[in-house]
């Protein structure tokens, strides 16, 4: 069984929802024409990652944008995986009480949002701190024409804290998919490299390509070690700089079979010496007086 992720290494038309929803559509089905499963955008997609400016009036004008889950952006997008038969992971500024969430939904390829999910890592020393972070990690059962994958998402930050992809595992993710919107050099690369070996689990992430960001959209499969126990390069797919579709495919029944036999994962944790990693307290030289818990 195998599943392929389309990352959509697409450039926004700035902040324009109308035109964004306009081109996201153009390489969806340019996705779809290349047999993906699913297509992944990268980081809030509505208003292409768009920056909220620091006064107060700016801010508000930023903040109402955001459109609500059963918003026409999403609800076109729904359509349109019906359309083609094929999920798409849709990114974007979600209204919600108080501040907005910056969000992906799930889409199935019959057009049902399966899951969404909110940034629970929101970059509070920037822009996001005008937005409300989410306050938990989902996992969904997404259809496929091969069966069915369990896929969890994460948001850009959520991927440079190892509890985002850890607690993803323990809910059973086979393959996380993480839009991004930030520079992406060796150090960030080798994070997300690191969630899935540590994990095993199958990780794609897409980005903005260069001048907006640099590009890099990435995927790594779980494995790194074949049958004969020799190290083996987990890099699927690194899409450069352009724009583009760029396609990560993940064989899920060897996947499954490593997943069942090799020692990472949830195999030999030792959760009852972990209790630090859930207090809130927090100690020099780490304290900041804009981090929210």
């Amino acid at each position: 069984m195998g599943f392929r992720v389309a990352l959509l290494q697409v450039a926004a038309c700035g902040a324009d929802t109308d035109a964004n929803l306009i081109k996201g559509e153009e390489h969806c089905r340019r996705a779809a024409a290349m047999n993906a499963d699913v297509a992944l955008f990268p980081e809030m997609w509505s208003i292409g990652y768009a920056p909220c400016p620091v006064e107060a009036v700016g801010r508000k004008a930023w903040q109402q944008a955001a459109i609500a889950g059963d918003d026409r952006f999403v609800t076109h997008f729904q359509r349109l995986a019906q359309e083609v038969d094929m999920a798409i992971a849709l990114t974007y500024l979600e209204r919600w009480p108080g501040a907005p969430r910056n969000s992906v939904s799930i889409i199935d390829r019959r057009g049902n949002v399966v899951m969404t999910y909110a940034k629970v890592h929101t970059c509070d020393f920037g822009m996001e701190a005008a937005c409300t972070p989410g306050d938990d990690f989902h996992v969904c059962d997404l259809d496929t024409r091969s069966g069915t994958v369990k896929v969890g998402a994460m948001i850009c930050y959520d991927r440079e804290f190892p509890e985002s992809a850890r607690v993803l595992m323990l809910k059973g993710a086979e393959i996380i998919l993480t839009p991004n919107s930030c520079e992406l050099e060796d150090s960030r690369i080798g994070q997300f490299r690191a969630r899935a070996y540590e994990n095993m689990v199958g990780v794609a992430m897409t980005n903005y390509p260069e001048p907006q960001c640099n590009g890099h959209s990435v995927a790594f499969d779980a494995m790194a070690f074949d049958s004969d126990e020799q190290p083996m390069d987990p890099l699927i797919v690194d899409a450069g700089a352009k724009e583009g579709v760029f396609l990560a495919d993940f064989d899920l029944d060897r996947l499954r079979t490593y997943r069942r036999s090799e020692t990472w994962g949830n195999a030999y944790r030792k959760p009852h010496t972990y209790g630090p990693l859930t207090s809130t307290r927090v100690e020099a030289p780490f304290e900041r007086s804009d981090a929210r818990r």
